[in-house]
């Protein structure tokens, strides 16, 4: 069993990735609860009065996803990880002072509780993307409940990225520049994708992979 994650801020290509890359290695998809989080929508319209329940939701999720990965048999990427919910985003509310520091503590012992029955991915992808490139794909997807956001909210949580990726021991880690990739209209970029995660996974003398799914 194969159990790969995506990561990187909003707006970096992380969905899209995904479902990219399951449907060429033939691995199940696995995406973040954003539908149907009953949080969501309040949340960006008052962030400090949300921010906890909203943290607790995504945790409980994760979780849940990464349990049934593990109980499975089946080849896995996952948009998103358990990792980014308080390395990330737990972390920057707190610091933006968007989340009490009661909670933030709370919080932060139930990701550590939930955190020892959690087994890290065979391969983390960090997507790193840079601020006008955030803003471009944010704008481009237009989602109501996104158009909210403040630049200092995405500029901040680029850098608790930053610190938190260069820290990440618990595995295999690609980074991926993403600020001059277009790898759903150029097949180069994507193919390239491909090669580094062949590369990660099964060495440097692997075959170039095919698409699982073609006929």
């Amino acid at each position: 069993m194969t159990h790969v994650a995506v990561c990187g801020n909003i707006g970096s290509g992380k969905t899209t990735l995904t479902n990219m890359l399951a449907k060429h290695f033939n691995w199940k998809p696995l995406f973040e609860s954003v539908d149907d989080n009953p949080y969501l929508v309040d949340f960006y319209h008052d962030m400090k009065a949300w921010s906890f329940h909203l943290q607790v939701f995504f945790l409980n999720s994760r979780f849940k996803q990464i349990s049934d990965i593990q109980k499975g048999q089946e080849n896995v990427i996952q948009d998103r990880t358990i990792y980014e919910d308080a390395h990330i985003f737990a972390r920057n509310l707190f610091e933006s002072g968007l989340m009490a520091e009661r909670e933030y503590r709370n919080y932060r012992g139930l990701y550590q509780t939930v955190l020892e029955f959690a087994q890290a991915p065979d391969l983390l992808i960090y997507l790193r993307a840079d601020l006008p490139k955030l803003v471009r794909q944010i704008q481009k997807r237009g989602k109501a409940y996104e158009r909210s956001i403040q630049l200092d909210y995405l500029m901040n949580l680029n850098q608790a990225y930053e610190d938190w990726i260069k820290t990440y021991d618990d595995g295999k880690l690609l980074i991926i520049d993403v600020n001059d990739m277009d790898f759903v209209q150029n097949p180069e970029d994507f193919a390239q994708i491909v090669e580094r995660i062949d590369s990660n996974l099964f060495g440097l003398f692997s075959q170039p992979s095919l698409p699982k799914d073609r006929s």
